[in-house]
């Protein structure tokens, strides 16, 4: 869980199980800063919106891989 945004740069060197993994962080870190703002324990509002945008950001680099729009990198070229 990131402290600040991703840029769609680096989303996009990322492969799809790590962007998946990484919606999976997002989403259980808005559901713990919703759950927070319920309690009246949120300090940082605008985090909840960064988190909401980083979501939307990765679903678009899914969803542009899987209309062919962009290629995923492969394990050779993220290690390198």
């Amino acid at each position: 869980m990131a402290a600040s945004t991703t840029t769609a740069a680096e989303l996009r060197e990322l492969t799809d199980e790590e962007l998946t993994l990484r919606v999976r962080e997002a989403k259980e870190e808005l559901f713990n800063l919703r759950f927070q703002m319920a309690t009246g324990q949120l300090d940082n509002n605008r985090r909840l919106r960064t988190v909401r945008h980083d979501i939307a950001r990765i679903y678009t680099i899914m969803r542009e891989r899987e209309l062919g729009l962009s290629v995923a990198p492969t394990d050779d070229e993220g290690a390198a």
